[in-house]
């Protein structure tokens, strides 16, 4: 007897997020057929030194909870928050991410500050950079390349930051 199941050849067993996209934003009538970012000079860089020695930072795709911005428009900016008084939630509504599989309760699960704050006590990291970052989505390329990114970089120098964990929920 074997454990071995029997595969029907006509079930896709592969989800392919490109041709839905195509199929969504085709079906809703748009001109241009989506397409998905990817380029063939990836804007990353080693380290020049160990982690251990390295300031860290955080970005993420959540947002400012909406209680602690002053209008609403703020929750889809590019924002920074102290890194010595990180958020204790941030806003997740509105984005899309697979629901039935996990949560956003715990924000370590998508944000994980307080693991970063363990590495820089055991020196595995060298310190937390002064500021946290939030990009939150735009589901816009064009403004991600020309605005969001820049802006965080510029932040991330000003900050003397050495190397970013990206976070996207």
């Amino acid at each position: 007897m074997t454990n071995a199941r029997a595969v029907d050849p006509t079930h896709r067993t592969v989800v392919s997020y490109i041709d839905k996209s195509r199929d969504f934003y085709q079906a809703r009538g748009y001109a241009n057929p989506y397409r998905w970012a990817h380029y063939a000079d990836v804007p990353f860089a080693p380290l020049v030194q160990p982690l251990a020695q390295s300031v860290v930072t955080l970005v993420t795709t959540a947002m400012p909870l909406p209680d602690t911005c002053a209008d609403t428009h703020e929750l889809r900016t590019v924002f920074s928050m102290p890194s010595a008084t990180p958020p204790t939630a941030l806003a997740t509504l509105g984005l899309f991410w697979d629901r039935d599989a996990t949560h956003t309760d715990d924000l370590d699960s998508f944000f994980p500050i307080h693991r970063l704050e363990a590495f820089a006590r055991a020196r595995r990291i060298g310190r937390l950079a002064a500021r946290l970052h939030g990009v939150p989505t735009e589901y816009s390329q064009r403004k991600t390349i020309e605005h969001d990114a820049p802006e965080i970089l510029r932040r991330c120098q000003q900050d003397g930051t050495h190397a970013a964990l990206l976070v996207a929920l």
